[in-house]
């Protein structure tokens, strides 16, 4: 049987105006370049790329938080901005997202019950307080608050960090969705719990058969979350290596993921000493307000060619089925 895809996304662009200059002129600013991606159901595909690439953009895209400045995100097929009111009402039912910040996230002010009772009375999935805690007690324990009796009236200070995201989680739950954006879920938690917060994730994955855009700047997250899925390597607004995550690790083929795999320390010191670290022609990221001609990494690639990199955007090659790669390197492979 074939996969069906939940979301699809195509040659998706978003342009922010912001202010540049000394007299406060105002300037666009590409964040998301001609993005296409294809999401299956019940699939994990884990986004990774530096800060400030357009991930966490991409996944505020994705649930509908803001509008693209051109191209269709498509869930189930349909354009998610020409959907009636009542089918869009269904798509942000099912598709749902954990911010990175767990101290942000949630409201100061609102107990946990509160937090978690607003999205289940909106719409209408309980009518009484009663129907409302019983709900909410089994959102608690399904995220490993146990007792949940014994946070359900609390607020979001008396919690742990940990504790806060897994009340996040619980959030992201309350309306039984089919897709989940993690964006950074797991980088503002301790190190100690973050293996606990990312075994849940992949549990709640197993029980609900949710597919999940995992975003990270860790590849060594990547590749424990999302090993029999796939990994989007993303540069300045662009995918410039896709394929299942096996295949992206152990056999990289665009430059710019080698140089993301050479920075990742092993649990050996004698093998990260031994490691060569590729040399960049430059350690500067290109402003997205002066993006490069070309291919955006050239001007830090040692494997640039002169007069095509700098002039020419490469297209999605495929050196290997299913494993696709934005590089000239490639072309004609």
């Amino acid at each position: 049987m074939e996969d069906k895809a939940i979301i699809q996304l195509e040659h998706l662009s978003k342009s922010f105006t912001v202010r540049s200059g000394v007299f406060g002129g105002r300037k666009s600013m590409q964040v998301i370049g001609d993005l296409s991606l294809s999401i299956n159901e019940g699939e994990v595909l884990c986004l990774v790329g530096e800060s400030g690439c357009g991930k966490t953009t991409t996944g505020k895209l994705i649930v509908g938080l803001i509008k693209p400045t051109s191209g269709k995100i498509l869930f189930e097929g349909q354009d998610i901005w020409s959907m009636s009111k009542e089918d869009f009402s269904s798509y942000r039912r099912a598709v749902q997202i954990v911010h990175q910040d767990p101290y942000s996230s949630l409201n100061p002010v609102h107990r946990i019950y509160n937090i978690l009772s607003a999205p289940l009375f909106r719409h209408g999935i309980v009518r009484s307080r009663g129907e409302a805690e019983e709900k909410v007690l089994e959102l608690l324990g399904r995220v490993d608050l146990t007792p949940p009796e014994d946070f359900i009236y609390k607020y979001p200070h008396q919690l742990s960090g940990g504790q806060r995201q897994r009340v996040a989680i619980a959030r992201s739950l309350t309306l039984n969705p089919r897709f989940i954006v993690a964006d950074e879920a797991v980088s503002m938690l301790d190190v100690s719990i973050r293996l606990s917060v990312i075994e849940l994730l992949r549990r709640l994955k197993e029980e609900m058969n949710v597919a999940f855009l995992f975003i990270t700047h860790d590849l060594a997250m990547a590749k424990y979350f999302g090993w029999e899925g796939r990994i989007a390597v993303m540069y300045l607004g662009r995918i410039v290596e896709i394929g299942p995550t096996p295949r992206v690790i152990e056999n990289p083929s665009h430059p710019y993921t080698k140089a993301l795999l050479m920075a990742i320390p092993e649990a050996d010191p004698r093998i990260t000493r031994s490691k060569k670290p590729m040399e960049l022609r430059s350690l500067d990221i290109p402003s997205l307000l002066n993006l490069p001609p070309g291919c955006t990494f050239n001007p830090r690639c040692p494997f640039w060619i002169e007069g095509v990199c700098d002039k020419e955007v490469p297209e999605m090659y495929e050196p290997e089925k299913d494993h696709y790669v934005s590089c000239f390197l490639f072309r004609g492979k």
